[in-house]
């Protein structure tokens, strides 16, 4: 992979017959970190890039990434699940070297679990942001699931901007990659951050990963009030402290 600056135009990861996937690549120590967004976010969020500066400052690897249709990578947004989703972010793995942590924010929460399963050997620790695993269950009502089911698509209000779409291809997908019924077969260490104050993601979802993971290293922290991006400088400085520990302690 290449090196890039932030301020840089992404590189682009090419994939036979599939969007091309724009990253940025920051070489360091490692192991490197792989900072996986959330719903409709990209690797420009304010969590990410602040990884993406303290990493500078302290030189270490770091790798950031658009999912297809997501920000500056190719493909539309309502052909994206959460499948591919996570072959997006397993293809960035495969194309990287060496250990990873991966840093996963609400819907990449879920992926960091899913991507964690799928490459044992390559990923060191997991740091969760209001992680979401299984929100297709459980952050919708049975009549927003129908509608999904019989419309193929609905819109619902965002507090973050643009209404949130959400299509019956990501729905079904999600539903077949559920975690939360059975351990979760991680080892390496788990960070679990996670404001009281969330309105998206309920805090028992955390609380249920650190039950469900194997490893015996997991660390759930609540923020009492923290809300669902955990975006504020004090919840930012929060999150870099969580990685240079756990990073350190590698």
């Amino acid at each position: 992979m290449g090196d890039l600056s932030p301020a840089e135009p992404p590189q682009f990861l090419a994939r036979e017959g599939l969007p091309r996937l724009a990253f940025h690549f920051r070489p360091g120590g490692g192991p490197a970190i792989l900072f996986l967004p959330g719903y409709a976010s990209d690797m420009a969020g304010s969590k990410a890039v602040a990884i993406d500066a303290w990493a500078a400052e302290t030189d270490r690897a770091m790798l950031r990434f658009d999912y297809a249709g997501c920000g500056e990578s190719e493909g539309r947004f309502e052909k994206g699940t959460l499948a591919s989703w996570r072959d997006d972010a397993l293809a960035m793995v495969d194309a990287s070297e060496g250990d990873l942590v991966l840093v996963g924010s609400s819907m990449g929460g879920w992926l960091m679990l899913l991507v964690a399963l799928a490459r044992p050997d390559r990923i060191r620790a997991l740091v969760g942001i209001a992680s979401a695993p299984d929100f297709s269950d459980w952050g919708f009502d049975q009549d927003e699931k129908m509608r999904i089911l019989q419309e193929g698509r609905i819109e619902q209000p965002s507090a973050y901007g643009a209404p949130m779409v959400t299509t019956r291809a990501f729905w079904q997908s999600a539903e077949s990659q559920r975690l939360l019924h059975a351990p979760i077969a991680f080892d390496g260490p788990v960070r679990l951050l996670h404001g009281e104050a969330d309105p998206e993601v309920p805090i028992w979802v955390s609380q249920r990963i650190a039950a469900l993971v194997r490893s015996a290293d997991v660390q759930t922290i609540l923020v009492k009030d923290g809300d669902h991006r955990l975006s504020r400088p004090q919840d930012i400085a929060l999150l870099l402290r969580t990685v240079e520990s756990l990073l350190e302690s590698l």
